[in-house]
C-alpha cells in the first residue's frame, strides 16, 4: 500500500479543560467542559490528514500504558498505520493538560513528560518511510533528519511544521519542499524592517516550492511558483484554539494531495483550523472534506457529524 503521507512524532494524551477564567491563587473555577484527546504536532496533523481522505503512516513512541493504548486506538479509529509505532515496556507516554480560558481565549499547558524512549535510527524501517508521497516532520532532531534524508532519496516530498526556531532551520530550508512556520517562528527567523511579502520570497528563493506562516487570528500568508497570497482568518465563534496550527498543516497537506492551489489549499486548511477551534480540544473539532467545503461556500457549520466526535471524546479515557 503506498501512502500519501507518513509521519514522525512522539505523541500525547491531552486532557483539554475549559473554564471561564483562571482562578486566582487559592482560587477555584469551575470546569466548563472536558475532554480526553491525542495530541502531538504531527499526530493532530496526521489525523487532520485522514479525515480529509489521505492515506496516512505514523512512526514514533508511545508507552505501553492506557495513555499509549489511547494514542494508538485513536490513530486507527481514524484509519491511520500504526505499524511503526513503538511501543515501550514498563514506559509512560506523554501527559498534558491543556487549559483554556474564555475569557481571554488563551490556553495554558501543565505537561507531564513521559519515559518511553524516541525512536532510534537503528529502528527507522527505510521500506516503509519511502513508501510515501510525503514525510511530514516538526524537528531537526538526529533521527528525524535522517527519516527526511531517507525519504527525501527515494522521492518522497519533505513537509514541515516549524513551530518553534532553532538556528539550523534556515538552512534546511533548502531541502524542505512544503515549509510552514509559526508567527513565532517568523519573528525570530526573519528581517522585522521588511514586508511579510519580502520575507516569504526570500525563503522561498533558497529552495523551497510552497512556503507558509501562520499568524492565528491574523490569517497566514505564503508563497509558490504561483506568487505571493494572504489569506485572512475567518470569523467563528471560539470555544479553544488548541491543536488550530497542527490541524492548519494535515489540512493544507491534505488539500495539496488533492489537487488545489497553495492559496486555495491554505484558504481550505484555514476553514478546517476554523471549525476545529469552534469546539474544546485539538482533535473533536475537526470537520471533514465535505463540512468544511460547505463552509466555504456559505459560512454555515453543519455541526452533526462533529458533535457526536464531540461527545465521543467527552465520555472518558477508556471509552474512546
Amino acid at each position: 500500500m503506498k501512502f500519501d503521507v507518513i509521519g514522525l512524532d512522539s505523541p500525547c494524551v491531552d486532557l483539554a479543560v475549559n473554564v471561564r477564567c483562571f482562578p486566582k491563587p487559592n482560587g477555584a473555577e469551575r470546569i466548563q467542559n472536558l475532554s480526553w484527546q491525542g495530541g502531538g504536532k504531527v499526530a493532530s496533523g496526521m489525523v487532520a490528514a485522514a479525515r480529509l481522505g489521505l492515506c496516512c503512516g505514523i512512526m514514533g513512541n508511545v508507552g505501553d500504558d492506557k495513555y499509549g493504548t489511547f494514542c494508538l486506538r485513536d490513530f486507527q479509529d481514524h484509519g491511520i498505520d500504526t505499524e511503526q509505532m513503538c511501543v515501550r515496556k514498563n514506559r509512560t507516554t506523554n501527559f498534558d493538560i491543556v487549559i483554556s480560558d474564555e475569557g481571554s481565549m488563551g490556553r495554558s499547558f501543565v505537561f507531564y513528560p513521559g519515559n518511553a524512549e524516541c525512536m532510534t535510527e537503528e529502528e527507522l524501517n527505510i521500506e516503509y518511510i519511502s513508501n510515501s508521497s510525503y514525510f511530514y516532520m516538526a524537528n531537526l532532531d538526529s533521527v528525524t533528519k535522517k527519516a527526511a534524508q531517507m525519504a527525501k532519496q527515494k522521492g518522497s516530498k519533505i513537509f514541515m511544521d516549524a513551530d518553534y526556531y532553532t538556528d539550523e532551520l534556515l538552512d534546511a530550508i533548502s531541502w524542505i519542499d512544503i515549509f510552514i512556520g509559526s508567527e513565532f517562528v517568523y519573528e525570530k527567523m526573519l528581517e522585522a524592517g521588511k514586508s511579510v511579502k519580502e520575507n516569504c520570497e526570500y525563503l522561498y528563493n533558497k529552495g523551497s516550492e510552497i512556503v507558509i506562516f501562520t499568524f492565528g487570528e491574523k490569517g497566514c500568508a505564503g508563497i509558490s511558483k504561483e506568487g505571493f497570497f494572504e489569506i485572512p482568518a475567518f470569523d467563528v465563534d471560539v470555544k479553544d484554539t488548541v491543536g488550530a496550527g497542527d490541524v492548519f498543516h494535515g489540512a493544507f497537506l491534505a488539500a495539496i494531495v488533492k489537487g488545489l492551489s497553495p492559496k486555495d489549499a491554505a484558504r481550505f486548511a484555514s476553514g478546517v483550523a476554523a471549525i476545529k477551534c469552534t469546539r474544546i480540544g485539538g482533535r473533536a473539532g475537526i470537520p471533514n472534506w465535505e463540512v468544511t467545503d460547505n463552509f466555504l461556500e456559505t459560512g454555515e457549520i453543519d455541526y452533526r457529524e462533529i458533535d457526536e466526535r464531540v461527545k465521543k471524546y467527552g465520555r472518558g479515557l477508556e471509552y474512546v
